[in-house]
């Protein structure tokens, strides 16, 4: 992407930092987005004339009004136009400058200010969403008679039966290889941060996943591969992320089940039905390759149906009594 040419003159030891991070094996993509918030807040000093050395508080205060502005630039300089920063898009970037200022004191650099006088701003907890467990179902199933070229419909069919059987992230799902299938139901995954953990099939995931596989006839590496418009045999030819969020939006508006679903939904489901049957949410936290225990409490959602079902049945003044 084209950078703004001042910003690396705004903000000192930032190559380092980005450098830092590699060496700790963040991920590629992990690196880009730290880069992209921090060339964000260089932006705002040298188009406010504040110098990193003097950095205050309040410019930190001024930084958060200028992150909820639409006269705001974007990391390459440009004019951000018309376009809102939601809450946790605006802490996001807070978090970055946290992590840089962080860098620096771990470093012994100069550092201007203590991280925690960067200051979160306050989110809205928006109402859980989470489709029914009979829509989730048929979500999955939808392959099976929404897709016409067998091929395409044991592929699609067997993803979405692995991506709720694990409750595995859709980029878990699209980098899986063919070794990584043994016949015991367990896969060995890398996920984000580069966490490694073990996720689980079902015996209907697994079923549908050999159906799909009993097709392929070519010898790339990937689990899941496109047939149609390219050579199937090249080596590092993978199904997209786009492509699996394409063909849910559509399999869902087809149902139409008007519950907002992805295939994020199809892993906040996994979570939330396992814990409505009494999962340890510790064990949930394996499952779900989070870090912390808050994460995943929060991740959680219950639904509607099970939170009124529980209040019905624990609640101690719930019934009539009899005069």
């Amino acid at each position: 992407m084209k950078l703004s040419l001042h910003s690396n003159a705004s903000l000192p030891h930032l190559d380092d930092f980005l450098l830092a991070l590699q060496a700790n094996d963040y991920s590629p993509k992990t690196t880009y987005n730290y880069e992209r918030d921090l060339r964000v807040f260089a932006n705002f000093l040298a188009e406010s004339n504040i110098r990193f050395p003097t950095l205050s508080k309040k410019d930190v205060m001024y930084y958060k009004a200028y992150l909820g502005s639409r006269d705001r630039a974007t990391p390459s300089g440009q004019h951000a136009g018309f376009t809102d920063l939601d809450s946790r898009s605006v802490n996001r970037m807070l978090s970055a400058l946290r992590s840089f200022l962080k860098y620096l004191i771990d470093s012994d650099l100069p550092c201007p200010l203590p991280p925690d006088a960067v200051q979160l701003s306050k989110t809205t907890r928006k109402h859980p969403q989470v489709a029914e467990l009979e829509a989730l179902t048929m979500l999955v199933e939808a392959p099976t008679y929404l897709e016409s070229d067998e091929r395409v419909k044991l592929r699609n069919r067997a993803m979405l039966e692995v991506l709720f059987s694990t409750g595995m992230r859709i980029s878990e799902l699209c980098n899986l290889l063919r070794n990584q299938i043994d016949g015991s139901g367990r896969i060995f995954i890398t996920g984000k941060g580069r966490k490694q953990r073990f996720v689980y099939l079902t015996e209907r995931a697994t079923h549908h996943l050999n159906r799909y596989l009993a097709t392929r006839t070519d010898n790339a590496p990937a689990l899941f591969v496109p047939f149609a418009g390219r050579n199937v045999r090249e080596p590092r030819r993978k199904i997209s992320t786009n492509y699996v969020q394409e063909r849910i939006k559509r399999y869902r508006e087809k149902l139409q089940i008007n519950v907002p679903t992805s295939a994020h939904s199809l892993r906040h489901g996994f979570a939330t039905y396992l814990a409505e049957e009494g999962a340890n949410p510790a064990a949930l936290q394996i499952l779900l390759g989070h870090e912390s225990l808050d994460t995943t409490t929060r991740y959680v959602h219950a639904s509607d149906r099970y939170a009124e079902e529980t209040q019905k049945r624990y609640h101690p003044r719930s019934r009539v009594e009899r005069e």
